[in-house]
């Protein structure tokens, strides 16, 4: 792995949602390929070698679970925040089943304590580095002479290069009135919008209406921008990148959608009513992008009664 730190992000995003989702093990491949690919553009040889360590860190959980109950005992191990225990999960490894010719124990440690200050809440690190800590003074402080290599030095956020992506909330209307909304589906249970990466020479608005058609088969015209956000993914080469994504309300006639053939993180695609959006498992900035579409589509028909169902919808 050219960067190390790259590799541990995608292993703890893996094991987070795999914990978080009840320890389904058989899953855990689908999870590194598609937390590697959407949120640090690793290239397959990069994430086989994260999942690859996920899985072997999960077939010993019951074991590092139980050092973290003894190393921390004031701390249920159900009571640790997911990123906590996994990023514990993840140096506890390493430290007592890993390769220490790859891996020196005191390099586990400091970068169990890395992840926690990217990942987790100020005072994580500290609680990370005494847990592990604690385990390393027991068996002896292996390597404790050994060299270290120098930290990949940090990159200030405002010169991090910036990648552009495009987002839409899919809407149909038919002659009748009733509106329909355009989802895709991720393999974390989750309800989404399609969206991809914007291309040079392209704008925005025809990055986007490239990437839902690729995706869904769903032609769009643009009809209003809802806003923006901004994401840091990690590359290997490139190293921290800020993700940029702009968010916009397209209109499709009522097709039947085709989910693009090795579409990664995506299994299923399909419009559903505004009535059927109170059931449904959504992120929280795609509710908010659904609450602002009708908000426009609304006024544009004059009315407000649908854009009371789908608030309600999607913000329970």
């Amino acid at each position: 792995m050219a960067n190390r730190q790259l590799y541990r992000s995608i292993v703890l995003q893996t094991l987070y949602e795999w914990d978080i989702r009840g320890y389904q093990n058989e899953a855990l491949a689908h999870y590194g390929k598609y937390v590697a690919g959407s949120f640090n553009d690793a290239p397959v040889a990069e994430y086989k070698d994260a999942i690859e360590l996920a899985e072997n860190i999960a077939k010993k959980r019951v074991v590092i679970d139980d050092i973290i109950d003894k190393a921390a005992p004031s701390w249920k191990i159900e009571k640790i925040s997911p990123v906590d225990r996994n990023v514990l999960r993840i140096g506890l490894y390493e430290l007592l089943f890993g390769d220490h010719e790859s891996v020196p124990p005191k390099v586990a440690i400091n970068e169990a304590v890395e992840l926690a200050k990217k990942f987790s809440g100020p005072k994580s690190n500290k609680f990370v580095n005494g847990v592990i800590g604690a385990v390393y003074r027991e068996i002896g402080e292996p390597g404790k002479d050994q060299e270290t290599k120098p930290k990949i030095p940090e990159v200030p956020y405002e010169k991090m290069p910036i990648d552009e992506k495009g987002s839409a909330v899919v809407f149909s209307q038919d002659e009748s009135g009733a509106i329909r909304l355009g989802m895709v589906h991720d393999i974390f249970g989750y309800w989404t919008l399609p969206k991809g990466s914007i291309e040079e020479g392209e704008t925005r608005e025809e990055g986007t209406i490239r990437e839902v058609k690729e995706e869904t088969d769903w032609s769009i015209e643009i009809i209003a921008e809802l806003g923006d956000n901004e994401y840091i993914a990690y590359h290997p080469e490139r190293g921290p990148v800020r993700k940029h994504v702009t968010y916009y309300l397209g209109e499709s006639a009522y097709t039947p959608p085709t989910l693009e053939v090795g579409s990664g993180g995506l299994d299923d695609v399909r419009w559903f009513e505004l009535s059927e959006i109170s059931d449904l498992n959504l992120y929280e900035d795609v509710s908010q992008m659904l609450i602002a579409s009708i908000e426009i589509i609304s006024k544009r028909n004059g009315g407000d009664q649908q854009e009371e169902e789908v608030k309600e919808g999607a913000e329970e």
